[in-house]
C-alpha cells in the first residue's frame, strides 16, 4: 500500500496565504508586543488539525490548517520559512512563509517513504534536511529539499540506522546529528512497532556536504530498547537526548543520554526523584537560553522538569495534567498540554507534544 498523496488545490482552498498577511487586527497587535513567536501543531474540538503561531503570553497570534496531524516543525534561519511536519507514518509537510503573500507549499515524500515528524535547515536556508523512512527495507534516511525550487527533493543519505527522529544543525553550521530512535514502522501497519525485539538505537554525525558517515555511537546493549528521539544542544556544543523506553515496565534504565563528538554517548544518571516522576519517557527536550539549563517533558507523566546540565541536579519539578511540550523562552520555559494550555493561557485545543521558536 503506496502513501496517499493529498490532493494540493483542496488543501490550499483553505490554507489562505502568509501568516503574516493573513492577521487579524488582534493577532497583529500580539505579534507587535511579542519579540518571540512559538508554533505548535494542534487538534480542534472538530476533529481538524493545525499549526497554531502563538505569541510570548500564549496568546494565538494565527492559525493554519494541516491536511493531517502534525508533529515537528523546522524553522528557517532568517524567520522567513516555517515547515511542519506530519506525524509518522505521515507523507506530507506544509511550509508557510512569514511574509511572501504566497499560498503555502504542500510537498511529499516519494511514494516508498515516510516522514518521522522532524527536519533542520542549512545554516543559509537554501535546503531542507527531514528524517525519512525508507519503510520496504527499514533504513533511515535524511530528505534533502531544494527551498529555493518550491522544496523540490533533490537528493538523500542514509542515516546509518533505523527510525531517524529528531535531527539537529550543529553549531558549525556542517554537521547533522541524528537520532536514530530504532523502531521501524510501515505505513500498512499504521504507528505499530515492528522491531521492538531488535532495536538499535544510535546517535550518529553526519557530513552535510557529502552526506558522508563521520560517527555512530551507542549505549551499551543492555539498553538497545530505549529509543533516543529528541535533543537539544548545550552552550558546549554537548547534545542531550531524550529517550522512550520500549521495555519492561519494572527495568531500572535512564531516560537521558548526552553526546560529544570527543567523549562519545553516555547515559545519564538522575536523581531518583527525577527519574521516577519522568516514568522512562522523555517527550520533548529544549536548552534554555542559558545553554546551561535542560528542560525534559514527559507526556507520559504529565510534567516537566528543569535541569542543571553542569551538576545533574534537578532545578524544578513542575507537574500539570496533560503536559506535553516544552520550549525555551526569556524568562526559562514555556510548557502545553494536550488538554489546551499553553504557558498560562488556555485554548480549546489539544497541542502535540513539540513547540518550535520563530
Amino acid at each position: 500500500m503506496k502513501p496517499v498523496v493529498l490532493e494540493r488545490r483542496k488543501f490550499l482552498a483553505a490554507a489562505g496565504l502568509a501568516w503574516l498577511t493573513s492577521l487579524t487586527p488582534a493577532g497583529a497587535e500580539k505579534l507587535l508586543a511579542s519579540e518571540v513567536l512559538f508554533a505548535a501543531a494542534y487538534l480542534d474540538p472538530k476533529g481538524a488539525y493545525g499549526v497554531a503561531i502563538l505569541d510570548e503570553a500564549g496568546a494565538i497570534v494565527s492559525t493554519h490548517p494541516l491536511p493531517g496531524r502534525g508533529h515537528g516543525f523546522a524553522a528557517g534561519p532568517q524567520g522567513d520559512w516555517l515547515v511542519a511536519f506530519a506525524r509518522r507514518p505521515g507523507n506530507f509537510a506544509v511550509a508557510l512563509h512569514s511574509r511572501m503573500a504566497a499560498e503555502p507549499v504542500l510537498f511529499h515524500t516519494p511514494a516508498d517513504r515516510h516522514f518521522y515528524g522532524h527536519g533542520v535547515f542549512s545554516t543559509d536556508g537554501r535546503l531542507l534536511y527531514a528524517a525519512e523512512n525508507a519503510f520496504e527495507t527499514g533504513d533511515g534516511i535524511i530528505g534533502v529539499y531544494d527551498v529555493t525550487d518550491g522544496f523540490n527533493r533533490i537528493s538523500e543519505f542514509a542515516t546509518h540506522g533505523v527510525g531517524p527522529h529528531e535531527i539537529v544543525l550543529m553549531p558549525n553550521g556542517k554537521t547533522l546529528c541524528v537520532a536514530n530512535g530504532g523502531i521501524r514502522t510501515h505505513p500498512d501497519q499504521g504507528r505499530q512497532k515492528l522491531n521492538l525485539p531488535t532495536m538499535a538505537p544510535s546517535m550518529v554525525f553526519i557530513d552535510t556536504a557529502s552526506g558522508a558517515l563521520m560517527s555512530s555511537h551507542a549505549l551499551p546493549a543492555r539498553l538497545h530498547r530505549l529509543s533516543l528521539r529528541h535533543m537539544a544542544v548545550d552552550a558546549s556544543h554537548q547534545v542531550w537526548i531524550g529517550g522512550q523506553y520500549e521495555g519492561d515496565a519494572f527495568d531500572e534504565v535512564p531516560v537521558l543520554a548526552k553526546l560529544h563528538e570527543d567523549l562519545g554517548l553516555v547515559s545519564v544518571e538522575l536523581e531518583d526523584r527525577v527519574a521516577a516522576v519522568l516514568g522512562k519517557y522523555a517527550g520533548s527536550v529544549a536548552m534554555g537560553n542559558d545553554g546551561v539549563t535542560l528542560a525534559v517533558a514527559s507526556p507520559r507523566s504529565g510534567v516537566v522538569i528543569a535541569l542543571d546540565t553542569l551538576t545533574g541536579k534537578a532545578l524544578s519539578i513542575d507537574a500539570k495534567p496533560g503536559t506535553c511540550g516544552v520550549q525555551a523562552r526569556r524568562d526559562g520555559f514555556v510548557s502545553s498540554s494536550e488538554t489546551g494550555r499553553f504557558g498560562a493561557a488556555s485554548h480549546d485545543l489539544a497541542w502535540d507534544n513539540h513547540i518550535a521558536i520563530i
